[in-house]
């Protein structure tokens, strides 16, 4: 089993107003490591914060929101999607084209012979 790397370009949404430049994607590391932890992807922000949590929950999150306390995901409209941290620092809301979770979502399953969806 391999360890999946994607990287993708995301949009950190926030209720500040922002000149263009500053609501430009921002670049995001998408991980999976099925010998460290075959249930869980890790997603990694500009400054160095990463999250992980359930690849179901990303999964799921992708058809109806779904998630509670630190980690929440759901689909924002027909091409988006929103994933939702919380830690002590604050909330970042973080919106991704959902076609770049779904290939990551497949590459994960495919690495570990899994089919896609279980």
């Amino acid at each position: 089993m391999s360890v999946v790397e994607q990287y993708a370009r995301a949009h950190i949404v926030t209720d500040e107003d922002l000149v263009e430049e500053e609501r430009a994607a921002v670049p995001v590391v998408l991980r999976y490591d099925p010998e460290d932890d075959p249930r869980s992807v890790m997603v990694g922000l500009p400054g160095r914060h990463e999250w992980t949590f359930d690849r179901t929950l990303l999964e799921q999150g992708l058809r109806a929101p779904t998630g509670t306390g630190e980690v929440r995901v759901w689909p924002c409209g027909r091409v988006q999607a929103v994933v939702e941290f919380h830690s002590t620092h604050g909330v970042s809301v973080v919106q991704f084209e959902s076609k770049t979770l779904l290939r990551f979502l497949r590459r994960t399953y495919t690495a570990t012979g899994q089919p896609v969806g279980r």
